[in-house]
């Protein structure tokens, strides 16, 4: 892409004027969400030094669940994100706006 047509796609991209429909938009943030929960749990549960498998039998869920969430490969209920949050000892913080939603895991303290 030449110099002109990459300025002309990222003014477009910051206002808003990309050309992508509601539903095309609406999609992108969904999985931003999920690769988000993906990479935190993903990062939590290496920083824990677990395996799949440990994290899963911490959970009361199989290793291919776990895979699926860290692959972004399912959308989690409730009662699953509470089952994470308690396998890898921290608080799933879920903060959703109509502009945007951020996900963390803040580590509980070891008392």
């Amino acid at each position: 892409m030449n110099h002109s047509r990459w300025r002309i796609a990222r003014e477009k991209a910051l206002t808003g004027e990309d050309g992508r429909s509601p539903e095309l938009k609406e999609l992108d943030r969904e999985i931003g969400l999920s690769m988000a929960l993906a990479q935190v749990v993903y990062d939590r549960r290496k920083a824990l030094g677990l395996s799949q498998e440990e994290l899963a039998r911490g959970c009361g869920l199989t290793q291919a669940k776990i895979s699926r969430i860290e692959g972004s490969d399912t959308v989690p209920t409730l009662p699953l994100l509470a089952k994470l949050a308690k396998g890898l000892n921290a608080s799933l913080n879920i903060a959703i706006s109509e502009e945007n939603a951020s996900l963390t895991l803040t580590a509980r303290d070891a008392a």
